[in-house]
């Protein structure tokens, strides 16, 4: 089950550009109230800030209870004995100005990365007839959020990939992600997440929560122009990747490394572990070989990375969320990218 509500979902993410890529999967008109998440075009800064960041992360103090006498004391304890509140005075708890959410905790070098300043005026500077906001987010109560700025339409490469670029900014209040922008396409015969697997270098850039951190924010917006250079990049990754053969023998070899059928001493799987690898390379080879989402560029390694990315978008297994949740999750961490590039390593070995 997801950890948010389909209420929360209905009225904490806001969905644009749906004429061209439709609803997301917790679309339930009866949860939308008197005004819907989905926009037909792109979705409206201002209702970004109204509807989603109308609140600030705000630091408190954090105590530690303590045995006290009469003379000390400050409160009666839970078992009515005499206790007082010490301060723990290099901490502190992020909450939320409007629930009192405390959403984590902590040292006092740690800066808060508003989501009105981080996230949407930051972005709002690139914006111009080519870009908008076609999403927006909270997460975790509100302890994670996103932006993503996107073209409306999608773009179609001579090799027959049909993709959107993306800016992703997101950031966090409970210490799982620093603040980060980064590149990210979107397949959208599949609305899976892709970034540039064969290049790391200067594809994202992350600002941590320390006390410097404002002095950084001059150069993020300096590195959101990267957005405007994604199409052409991803359009010649995609042609590269379609231009590298992989053989049938290959293709073999990759699944070896990738979904190993022995353990480290050269034995063969058994029982559970030999059942979940059996299946898995089944799916993989499935998708590889017949699915439209992968099957028109089986023997490339652009197939490879597409079966893989594929797998785990919608056929891996899911636990403790909804899969919706967990992949917009691994997009805001970069487990999708990291995912890439050990999907192109194994690749690049499997040939040899």
């Amino acid at each position: 089950m997801s950890r948010e509500t389909l209420a929360h979902l209905n009225t904490n993410t806001l969905i644009g550009n749906t004429d061209h890529r439709g609803t997301a999967w917790h679309y339930r008109a009866d949860l939308q109230a008197a005004e819907p998440n989905h926009y037909a075009g792109p979705v409206p800064l201002e209702d970004v800030r109204r509807r989603l960041f109308a609140w600030t992360a705000d630091s408190r103090p954090i105590a530690v209870e303590l045995p006290a006498d009469l003379a000390t004391m400050t409160h009666i304890s839970a078992d009515g004995r005499p206790v007082r509140w010490s301060v723990i005075s290099d901490r502190q708890a992020i909450t939320r100005s409007d629930t009192g959410h405390v959403m984590g905790i902590f040292t006092d070098g740690y800066e808060r990365h508003q989501y009105d300043q981080w996230l949407l005026t930051t972005v709002a500077n690139i914006l111009d007839d080519t870009l908008s906001v076609s999403s927006a987010g909270l997460l975790r109560h509100g302890a994670i959020a996103w932006v993503e700025v996107s073209v409306p339409e999608s773009i179609t490469t001579p090799e027959g990939v049909t993709f959107r670029p993306n800016l992703l900014a997101t950031t966090s209040f409970d210490g799982s992600i620093a603040t980060t922008f980064k590149r990210t396409v979107t397949d959208t015969v599949c609305d899976n997440t892709r970034e540039l697997a064969l290049s790391e270098k200067g594809q994202q850039y992350k600002i941590k929560h320390s006390r410097y951190s404002q002095l950084k924010l001059a150069d993020a917006r300096e590195a959101l122009n990267m957005v405007h250079t994604l199409a052409d990049d991803f359009a010649a990754e995609i042609a590269r990747l379609c231009a590298i053969e992989v053989t049938r023998t290959q293709w073999g070899r990759f699944l070896d490394l990738h979904v190993p059928t022995v353990d480290t001493d050269g034995n063969r799987l058994t029982g559970r572990s030999a059942t979940t690898a059996d299946n898995r390379r089944s799916i993989l080879q499935k998708l590889y070989s017949h699915d439209l989402r992968v099957a028109p560029w089986a023997g490339t390694a652009h197939g490879v990375l597409q079966a893989v990315n594929t797998y785990e978008h919608h056929e891996g297994i899911v636990r403790g969320a909804t899969r919706p949740e967990r992949n917009m999750l691994r997009t805001v961490t970069g487990d999708f990218g990291a995912l890439d590039r050990r999907t192109w390593n194994l690749l690049v070995a499997a040939r040899g």
